[in-house]
């Protein structure tokens, strides 16, 4: 591998040490890097490794190239202070030099930290600030690329397979005006999401109520122009947010008018009277069956209602 930062930064810690041997220093054999996760925790797992070898006594001393190494939260450098100071552990940053062990090196200490807590949080806000004023030019700030599009350059394309999925999302609920019964009719016919999935209710709801999808970009429930594409057309997606502004309940009884009982008045039970449609629910899906209505009635015992069963016809919702 190449000559990376952690490594520069071991060979300074390195080359402090040595100049140290006159005073007992030897270097560990441990290294304690946590390459690529921020200074501003402590879930680190170098981190907690070096804090348990400190507890079990084998740490006289703590050496770092910059005292943000080892945290840039001010109050998380306190905590770890304590445990030098409990276990009488120095810390020594190579390119700043001070001492724990004395009021003036703490005051220096916290000096040092603040200012680097503050460096981390201004950063914080530029990278916010900036982020907020690109969403609002209607740029792509990343993040999860919706089905239907595709990024190049920072930028979303249109992928025309998956907007010709996504549109056909759109009409079809538009005529159903039930999530339940399209998930179930896209799963049949094998319609997967941007990850390979199939399709479910869930994913179904997350493609309605994008607002990428019409062109726009949202930062904090607030949408702007976008650049890219728009994959709907204003009044297809106003009518499917008419529908979705109905009650679950409301939209499934519309969904179960569409789609009658065919048999209802054709068929009957053992005893004449006529069959009823009804409906039960098993492993998540419902199904549609008809019963006779002498069993309704009377409240027979299960038993005796099976005897309806070799007419029954049943189908999944």
């Amino acid at each position: 591998m190449e000559f990376n930062s952690l490594d520069a930064q071991r060979e300074s810690c390195e080359s402090y040490i040595a100049s140290q041997k006159s005073e007992g220093w030897l270097l560990v054999s441990d290294r304690y890097d946590d390459g690529g996760i921020s200074g501003a925790t402590l879930e680190r797992a170098a981190l907690k490794r070096l804090l348990a070898d400190i507890e079990a006594d084998r740490v006289d001393v703590v050496v770092v190239y910059k005292i943000d190494r080892l945290s840039r939260a001010l109050m998380d450098f306190t905590k770890l202070v304590e445990v030098f100071d409990r276990n009488n552990v120095t810390f020594v940053s190579v390119t700043q030099s001070f001492n724990t062990t004395t009021s003036m090196g703490r005051l220096t200490l916290n000096i040092l930290l603040s200012f680097a807590q503050f460096e981390r949080e201004v950063i914080g806000e530029r990278i916010r600030d900036k982020f907020a004023a690109s969403r609002k030019k209607g740029m792509w700030m990343g993040g999860f690329v919706p089905l239907g599009y595709d990024v190049k350059d920072r930028k979303l394309i249109i992928n025309q397979p998956e907007a010709d999925t996504v549109r056909m999302i759109f009409k079809r609920f538009a005529q159903l005006g039930s999530a339940t019964a399209l998930s179930t009719a896209l799963r049949n016919e094998g319609v997967k999401g941007k990850q390979g999935k199939l399709v479910d209710k869930g994913y179904i709801y997350k493609v309605l109520k994008n607002r990428v999808y019409v062109g726009d970009a949202v930062h904090k429930g607030t949408a702007y122009p976008g650049e890219h594409q728009a994959i709907i057309d204003r009044p297809l997606w106003e009518k499917v947010h008419t529908i979705m502004q109905e009650s679950p309940r409301k939209r499934a009884g519309h969904s179960r008018a569409q789609t009658p009982a065919l048999l209802k008045g054709l068929i009957f039970g053992p005893t004449g009277c006529a069959m009823s449609p009804t409906h039960t629910r098993k492993g998540g899906r419902q199904y549609r069956y008809y019963v006779s209505q002498a069993t309704i009635k009377t409240d027979m015992e299960p038993a005796q209602s099976v005897g309806c069963r070799p007419v029954t016809s049943r189908r999944p919702w």
